[in-house]
């Protein structure tokens, strides 16, 4: 079984990201593997997609303050944050608010 999302970045958030803003990905889950929420996909983003530091986008098993996750238009924080199971068609926007000076 796979789970088609799309995946944005904006604010800088695409610089650890090979400078792409936005990403079609197919998930694939195995027979008796877990399902998809947050927190597997931004282990897996970290893993497969990540191509700057990881201390700038993680901390922990979640994202570092100051960057906003918005699913579908909606604050993360709204929907359950790691636990929010992702459906088909998600549209998952990153949004750094981390500005150097």
């Amino acid at each position: 079984m796979s789970l088609n999302i799309i995946l944005e970045f904006n604010s800088g958030a695409e610089l650890l990201f090979g400078n792409i803003k936005k990403r079609e990905v197919c998930l694939t889950n195995s027979a008796n593997s877990e399902k998809w929420n947050i927190r597997r996909l931004l282990k897996w983003m970290s893993e497969n997609i990540l191509t700057q530091r990881l201390d700038l986008f993680m901390r922990g098993e979640t994202v570092r303050s100051g960057i906003l996750i918005l699913i579908n238009d909606v604050d993360w924080e709204l929907l359950g944050e790691l636990d929010y199971e992702l459906q088909p068609q998600d549209n998952v926007l990153f949004i750094s608010t981390l500005h150097g000076g």
